[in-house]
């Protein structure tokens, strides 16, 4: 029993130690800490899923790919004719991130896998108790979850939902971020508001 908690205990901390760096990194593109790679990160997500809402994704990687390996492949072309003019030796333009190690070490994907499994299953076990109603209050609650979804299904498609979330996770971090105090008065204020009607 208690080798089985302690396994528990690495698992779980293990997962808390990904998703804490997965989410270090997202906080600082969506909380523009360097604006450069913020901006970039942004422009080339909308660009990718505005160009979904026209081609198939096939033709979305197929052009993406095309234009990416036209720009890289160009600058080494133009890098080595302007060494060979100026006959320097600055070796490989690329250099710097070919020697970058992006191969993940075993424990690394064992870590990402267990982490899947464990929310997988989760997940699973909850959308089980809800349809087999386990508990009448939760039943209902994804009831009404799932009505308001009809609705939200009628007005916008999949990909248009996903566009706005994405322009939300670029903006409204920061937006919050900058006029935090006047947000939580506002929060605050409806919060109050919506206990004296439930309480009526």
């Amino acid at each position: 029993m208690s080798s089985d908690m302690d396994s528990y205990s690495l698992t779980e901390k293990s997962d808390n130690r990904w998703y804490s760096g997965i989410a270090i990194k997202v906080a600082e593109f969506v909380y523009w800490r360097d604006p450069k790679k913020s901006g970039v990160v942004f422009v080339a997500g909308l660009a990718i899923l505005l160009s979904l809402t026209v081609f198939s994704i096939i033709s979305v990687f197929a052009y993406s790919s095309l234009a990416a390996l036209s720009l890289t492949l160009s600058f080494r072309i133009y890098k080595n004719i302007l060494q060979a003019v100026q006959k320097t030796n600055e070796g490989h333009p690329f250099k710097e991130y070919l020697e970058v190690e992006i191969t993940p070490s075993s424990e690394r994907i064992h870590e990402i896998v267990d982490s899947f499994l464990s929310h997988f299953n989760r997940t699973l076990n909850k959308l089980r108790s809800v349809f087999l109603v386990e508990d009448i209050i939760d039943s209902l609650k994804f009831v009404v979850l799932f009505w308001c979804l009809t609705y939200i299904g009628a007005w916008f498609n999949g990909l248009t939902l996903i566009i706005l979330s994405y322009l939300a996770l670029f903006s409204l971090p920061k937006v919050y971020e900058m006029n935090k105090t006047q947000v939580d008065q506002y929060l605050s204020l409806v919060s109050t508001q919506i206990t004296d009607i439930t309480s009526v």
